[in-house]
C-alpha cells in the first residue's frame, strides 16, 4: 500500500537499492590482484596459509579492523522525511 505520492512497492525498492549499494561497496573493498609478502601497515610477514586463502591480502586482521573503523559511511538518504533531509 502506497502512502502519499509514493507508488506501490516504493519502500521495498528503497530497501533493495540500499542493500545493492552496500553489497557493491563491500565488493569494491575486497583485495584484488597479487598480494604482497609483508603486510602494508605493520610490516609483518604474511603467513603462507593466509596468502593462499586471501591471495590479495595486504593487511593483517588487526590493521584491517583499524582501517574499517576509520571509514565513515556516506550513504544516500532514501528516507525522504523532512527531518532526515535537514540533517
Amino acid at each position: 500500500m502506497a502512502n502519499g505520492w509514493a507508488q506501490d512497492g516504493a519502500v521495498q525498492e528503497q530497501i533493495e537499492d540500499t542493500v545493492t549499494d552496500a553489497v557493491s561497496l563491500a565488493r569494491s573493498r575486497l583485495a584484488t590482484g597479487e598480494g604482497t609478502r609483508y603486510y602494508e601497515d605493520c610490516g609483518e610477514e604474511i603467513p603462507e596459509a593466509r596468502r593462499k586463502a586471501q591471495p590479495g591480502s595486504r593487511t593483517c586482521i588487526a590493521c584491517q579492523s583499524d582501517r574499517d573503523a576509520a571509514v565513515r559511511s556516506t550513504g544516500i538518504n532514501r528516507r525522504g522525511s523532512k527531518d532526515s533531509q535537514l540533517r
